[in-house]
């Protein structure tokens, strides 16, 4: 529960008719079809007071497709502090909308201190939801989607690569990644050193003419890419790690350390799915390491 004194409530935005109230309006914007602009986000940009964006002449056009014109106002990376007190100040007489250059704005750029600081000014803050790349690409993956971590960018560094991959990949989870398509080579040999055999998609031109998702081994899509060299915005998914039991004596290791904090139920349930064994008879082995 957030403190008082940082909560915000979002105003109300459904009508169309009534002037827009004041404060920050997080926008998403589409991932490259243009006609994934919600009605909500297209209301939203044609009554605020002004934008701003990670890009304007990106922003530009999508307001050119929307037949909207309004003040853009540029806000990245590498925007200074004053650029951001700027702009809460403007929201306690104005709506201001921040959009990134495509889908949801907070995920993986620097929204979030502009977030931060509306809210520590007591200025109400709303998100209008919208397009999404990483839970687009999961979505068509195939991969496991029970548990997920999106981790950004990469990075451009070999060693810092491997570091991350390796780090990463003890989660039992899908990993989820922005790359880009002069790097994506770079990256799969990395998935293939550090996490072999691992299943892999790479997902780029989200919603677009050329949408594609290729799943398959590090190994297969590095062939792939290295002799289809790829375009566009690339989303990279990693599968969890299949934990592998050689014996009986193992199954029996993993019972012991679980049963030692978790209830018997759980810690068969958590054995049966990384193991593949059989959930009653798990069941019954636990039971007899209980009464030891």
């Amino acid at each position: 529960m957030p403190s008082p004194a940082l909560a915000s409530k979002g105003p109300h935005v459904n009508d169309e008719s009534a002037t827009l109230p004041p404060g920050l309006y997080i926008v998403a914007t589409p991932i490259g079809n243009l006609g994934d602009i919600t009605r909500r986000a297209a209301d939203v940009l044609a009554r605020c007071d002004g934008i701003a964006c990670e890009d304007t002449r990106v922003t530009h056009k999508l307001m050119r497709h929307l037949g909207i014109s309004k003040p853009l106002w540029r806000y990245d990376d590498h925007s200074a502090p004053n650029d951001r007190a700027r702009l809460v100040e403007s929201m306690k007489t104005r709506a201001v909308a921040l959009v990134s250059d495509a889908g949801m704005p907070l995920v993986s750029d620097p929204g979030y201190r502009l977030v931060q600081d509306a809210r520590a000014a007591g200025l109400p803050v709303t998100a209008l939801p919208g397009a999404n790349a990483p839970l687009t690409a999961l979505a068509l993956s195939g991969l496991p989607n029970d548990r997920f971590l999106f981790a950004g960018f990469l990075p451009s560094k070999d060693k810092a690569r491997q570091d991350v991959l390796a780090e990463l990949g003890r989660v039992q989870a899908t990993l989820i990644f922005f790359d880009t398509a002069p790097r994506l080579v770079k990256s799969l040999a990395a998935i293939a050193a550090v996490l072999p055999g691992r299943e892999v998609a790479v997902a780029r031109e989200l919603t677009k003419l050329y949408e594609e998702c290729r799943s398959g081994s590090a190994e297969a899509l590095l062939d792939h890419y290295t002799a289809h060299p790829p375009r566009g915005e690339i989303v990279l998914l990693v599968g969890p790690p299949v934990e592998t039991v050689s014996s009986e004596d193992d199954a029996d290791t993993m019972l012991r350390e679980l049963l030692s904090t978790e209830k018997a139920s759980r810690a068969v349930a958590e054995v049966a799915r990384v193991t593949g064994l059989d959930r009653k008879a798990l069941y019954a082995r636990a039971m007899e390491l209980k009464g030891e």
